[in-house]
């Protein structure tokens, strides 16, 4: 059919009115007659007419639609458009992809869907330049093939923020940021929804931020080729001006001032949905990792395969590199938005406010600057990027981070940011681990940086060990648990007062409920002992350290070496297994730590090691129950004994190290004089 003959040409106005020719349109709209409509679009008065009402209409037909929108994006009413667009965002229907399964759905898309995923656009960023689906090179023999296409929903989302990126600085108005409220909003709620190519989507959104401000400053290149793709509409022809624009749309300053804080608070949202919802990878990497890469630059010595680092990881696998891109960008919009270090700090800090029941319209606009929070985790997290960034990056150097110490700065952070044992939730350590991981990544910086300032109180020196001792123990993540307790363990030896670690190892193992922690208890009196007590003390340099004389370890002792008789032997058998494998590990660092007082000779008089052996009864109330209980174990995990479904080749084992170990404490028993 001739482009004459066409509905969409025969029908133009005056032959009809704008109502009945939108009918026509929508009811003759085909891929087949999009340049037909392309080319009707160039009316700006009809475009300011119906436009907007076209946009839910070719954002199904993406990427044939694009030259239509961003006709309608350039001499359509921006205000009206401006609403289409954003609605459209909130209604894009996303695939349940996920990054792993790209080219498979990628192919069942192009089986599944019409030819409008594979048609050919000339400035859609998913085609090879210059080339068109069967072309060849010049001077190649093979056919091009071209990249695999984008979801719809994902070409539906970079479409339309193009649009916004050519709307918003078309009107002219008093009060920007209403119109730039929602959009946002919309922006956030559509991201929220999308399950897979959050790279791209990100990318998008900061090209977008950057031109609605107008900031010139060109996007960070990436560390590598990640594959990452965005929309960059080559804009032909004019833009019609605002018909609703006011001759004065001069700003006031709180109006600049409300727009500003407008798209930092996006900002920190947006860094919250992203980091917080990253992809579950196959091994230990929880977040970007920034504890692991921090802990692998400062203490080389604590990395336990070389040949697979953290750092080198981020550098090789696509799917990393891709997230230090992503969080780069982020970390320069916000540079470029002038978010300060000590906005973020005084947000990650702040009391929440929870609207009151009717007041939470998501639509409502602000009135003042003020009255536009932070994302509390989004801004944790920026200042741990920005933080960790000047560490591995070398970015700045250590004189010119703003000053932030352990107390009372971090302890704040944590009190927080994670949940408080104070407050009786039983989750902390259930958090994101993104969070904890930057909230860790900050408390390393801070040892290495020698930034421990003084606790108000012994109260906020335990509240914060405390948190991280817990953090230590409940966190799924093995590689944040052993950066918690890296953390605690620093902490607490620098405590100068040798009574308030005393104190704190103390409690740890009389009221403590888990078994790992008082593990880490029975280190710390380990490394205490050792540190206080050398072999070889020059005569009249004895140390003044509580952890020097006898009365530390007879304060611990009945913790350290419990009475084990009712536990393992009086309670019935399966009861008493239970509590076994439990704490076996607490029993075998006891034990070990019994090994070294006794097998070290310069601490029996020093620490009255055969007093303590005497008056604490630790052969009778705890080696020689467990060397019952490990019979009596080994009887009931026979054929027919009641544990005999318990029976494995680890059980087994478990039971052996643990009589190998008695056997061990009870040969060194005799170095004890008066035993």
């Amino acid at each position: 059919m001739a482009d004459d003959e066409s509905p969409l040409i025969k029908a133009l106005p005056p032959e009809s009115d704008y109502i009945t020719y939108l009918t026509i349109v929508e009811y003759n709209l085909s891929i087949d007659n999009l340049p037909i409509l392309h080319k009707v679009l160039q009316d700006a008065t009809l475009t300011t007419n119906i436009g907007w009402d076209l946009v839910h209409l070719l954002v199904p037909l993406l990427p044939e639609s694009e030259e239509c929108l961003q006709d309608i994006a350039r001499l359509g009413n921006p205000r009206e458009v401006i609403l289409k667009v954003t609605e459209s965002l909130r209604l894009i229907e996303y695939d349940t992809l996920d990054d792993e399964s790209t080219e498979d759905a990628s192919e069942v898309l192009a089986g599944a869907t019409d030819s409008r995923v594979r048609a050919e656009s000339s400035t859609y960023p998913i085609k090879t330049a210059s080339t068109t689906e069967g072309e060849k090179r010049p001077g190649s023999s093979q056919m091009v093939e071209l990249p695999p296409p984008l979801p719809l929903a994902i070409s539906q989302f970079l479409a339309l923020l193009s649009m916004l990126s050519i709307l918003h600085p078309r009107i002219k108005t008093k009060y920007p940021s209403r119109f730039l409220s929602t959009t946002l909003q919309a922006m956030l709620a559509s991201f929220a929804n999308s399950g897979s190519h959050r790279e791209e989507m990100l990318l998008q959104i900061i090209k977008t931020v950057k031109t609605i401000t107008g900031i010139q400053r060109p996007m960070l290149p990436t560390r590598r080729s990640s594959g990452m793709m965005s929309i960059v509409w080559t804009v032909s022809g004019s833009y019609a001006p605002d018909p609703e624009g006011a001759a004065n749309n001069e700003v006031a300053p709180e109006e600049r001032a409300t727009k500003t804080k407008l798209l930092q608070s996006f900002v920190t949202h947006v860094t919250e949905e992203y980091l917080l919802n990253l992809p579950a990878h196959t091994e230990d990497v929880p977040g970007m990792a920034w504890s692991s890469r921090i802990m692998e630059m400062q203490h080389p010595e604590r990395t336990v395969d070389i040949s697979k680092t953290f750092a080198d990881r981020f550098q090789r696998e696509e799917k990393l590199s891709r997230r230090i891109d992503a969080v780069g960008q982020i970390v320069a919009l916000a540079q470029d938005l002038e978010l300060t270090d000590d906005a973020l700090l005084a947000a990650a800090v702040a009391t929440e406010k929870v609207p009151a029941a009717g007041d939470q319209d998501e639509e409502e606009p602000p009135a003042t600057a003020e009255d536009i929070p932070l994302s509390r985790s989004g801004s944790v997290l920026l200042y741990a990027a920005r933080r960790a960034s000047a560490v591995l990056y070398d970015t700045a150097s250590k004189s010119g981070l703003p000053e932030f110490t352990i107390f009372p700065d971090h302890q704040n952070l944590l009190k927080h940011c994670l949940s408080s044992p104070a407050q009786g939730t039983g989750t902390l350590g259930t958090e994101p681990e993104a969070i904890i991981d930057a909230v860790l990544a900050i408390g390393l910086i801070c040892l290495d940086h020698n930034s421990m300032g003084e606790p108000e109180s012994d109260e906020q020196f335990n509240d914060y060990l405390q948190v991280l001792a817990l953090l230590s123990s409940n966190c799924p993540s093995p590689n944040l648990r052993g950066h918690a307790h890296y953390l605690a363990t620093t902490v607490l030896r620098s405590q100068p007062d040798d009574n308030a670690r005393l104190a704190f190892i103390r409690d740890t193992l009389e009221h403590c409920p888990f078994e790992n922690l008082k593990v880490s208890a029975v280190g710390w009196i380990k490394g205490e002992t050792i540190e206080a007590n050398p072999p070889q003390a020059m005569s009249g340099h004895d140390s003044d350290s509580i952890f020097a004389t006898p009365f530390a370890l007879e304060s611990l002792a009945p913790y350290l070496f419990p009475s084990l008789h009712v536990d393992l032997i009086t309670a019935p058998v399966t009861e008493a297994w239970q509590t076994f494998q439990l704490n076996l590990s607490f029993y075998l660092a006891s034990l070990n730590f019994l090994y070294l007082l006794l097998r070290a000779k310069h601490l029996h008089s020093k620490l009255s090691i055969a007093e303590l052996w005497k008056k604490s009864d630790v052969a009778g109330n705890f080696l020689q129950p467990l060397r019952d209980a490990g019979q009596r174990f080994t009887k009931a995990l026979g054929e027919g004994g009641e544990l005999r479904e318990e029976r494995s080749n680890d059980v087994l084992a478990e039971l052996t190290l643990l009589q190998d170990t008695i056997g061990q404490v009870t040969s060194v028993v005799r170095y004890l004089k008066g035993a």
